[in-house]
């Protein structure tokens, strides 16, 4: 069992340790270092000893993991680790985290795992607040077991019970009374990690994070958003400029209606798809972000696109500094009611001319049919200049 903290042994894979109980099983602790220690519990041992060595060994240093670097750093120590524990012979069966956990620490070391274990591995499916998977085993505890796992917490990790936003917390949904468990190969522990790291650099992990070439859900807000561009502004001489293209799957529809498009794309290695993929006759390719657009010398210009952008973080004041060319603003809805709105009525410069609904919300498969998710709907928002 790989794990981040000795306590996930007990709390995600409680229904592993007492399975396992006939023979001899094997807690790697992986620290932020890359440092593997090993707690290794004999067999024929009960729960509560098994238990009682894991609250002995356990380990409470802080791990971390910089989004755009590698899954937890020192991948090698992990590799000498399972290959000294895989050299005794026997089958090995290897239990770690979900590359797709909600924490961000426990996903790196689910996807470092499903990369190195030579045997294998089955991920717990740990938080997950926005997946639901297809779980291929199911462990419901008894109250025995569900009694064990809450005193463990309550003994020795009480302080991870209190709600403090600047420190991990242990909430009710992170003591799961029944276990669920998947497989996923290489391909699909790739994607599950990208999807869930879509905020920052390690969504291009791999190609196309959002299957915006597969889904059919995508397909339909893509399409719905080149069809209401070419509505409101039909091509001409100036060209549209898109933030975010991402890898283009927007872009080369635009081209397609007879747009030339000013492309931009902060990610290097989405940029780099991007140019690879698109007509540079027809499509120039940036790297400018919105701060950088805002800061460049007014002009006039064409329409700029904000499609499914503004999630994160940029001060939608730089908003005001853009050209004089209408806005195409498209996000999930609630994004538009908790966001957009509020920004809109304070908003010296911007007027909503038109709102639509470009897509309804839909559950979808993803990662080859691995997991399903709530595809949030789209909402595109027409804004103007108000001093025209």
């Amino acid at each position: 069992m790989v794990v981040v903290h000795a306590r996930d042994a007990v709390t995600d894979f409680l229904s592993v340790l007492e399975e396992t109980r006939d023979r001899e099983t094997t807690v790697l602790t992986v620290a932020a270092d890359g440092a593997c220690r090993a707690v290794r519990l004999p067999a024929r041992g009960t729960t509560a000893e098994r238990i009682g060595a894991l609250t002995a060994a356990r380990t409470e240093q802080p791990h971390t993991h910089a989004a755009g670097g590698p899954p937890p750093a020192p991948a090698a120590s992990l590799a000498d680790a399972l290959a000294l524990i895989a050299a005794g012979g026997r089958p090995l069966r290897v239990w770690t985290h979900s590359p797709a956990d909600d924490r961000p620490d426990r996903r790196a070391l689910g996807l470092a795992v499903a990369r190195l274990a030579p045997g294998e591995v089955r991920h717990a499916v740990g938080a997950a607040a926005h997946l639901q998977f297809l779980a291929e085993e199911t462990r419901p505890l008894d109250a025995r077991l569900v009694a064990a796992k809450l005193d463990f917490v309550n003994r020795h990790h009480a302080a991870l019970l209190h709600d403090d936003p600047l420190a991990p917390s242990l909430d009710t949904a992170r003591l799961p009374s029944v276990e669920r468990f998947f497989r996923a190969d290489r391909r699909q522990s790739d994607r599950l990690y990208a999807l869930m790291s879509s905020l920052g650099e390690d969504a291009a992990a791999v190609a196309d994070p959002w299957e915006f070439e597969t889904s059919g859900y995508e397909a339909e807000r893509l399409d719905a958003t080149t069809a209401w561009i070419s509505r409101v502004c039909p091509p001409g001489a100036e060209p549209l400029v898109e933030l975010g293209a991402c890898e283009g799957a927007l872009t080369r529809r635009l081209v397609d209606k007879g747009y030339s498009v000013v492309a931009t794309e902060p990610n290097a290695v989405f940029r780099e798809r991007l140019a690879r993929g698109v007509d540079r006759d027809r499509v120039t390719v940036t790297a400018d972000d919105l701060a950088a657009l805002a800061r460049a010398p007014r002009r006039a210009g064409g329409a700029h696109l904000l499609v499914e952008i503004l999630y994160y973080g940029q001060p939608l004041e730089l908003l005001d500094r853009l050209p004089g060319g209408p806005l195409f603003v498209a996000l999930a809805p609630e994004r538009v009611c908790d966001l957009l709105r509020p920004w809109l009525g304070r908003s010296a410069a911007w007027a909503a001319e038109e709102e639509l609904t470009l897509v309804a919300p839909r559950v979808e498969p993803v990662c080859g049919g691995r997991a399903y998710l709530r595809k949030r709907g789209s909402v595109g928002l027409l804004l103007r200049r108000r001093d025209g």
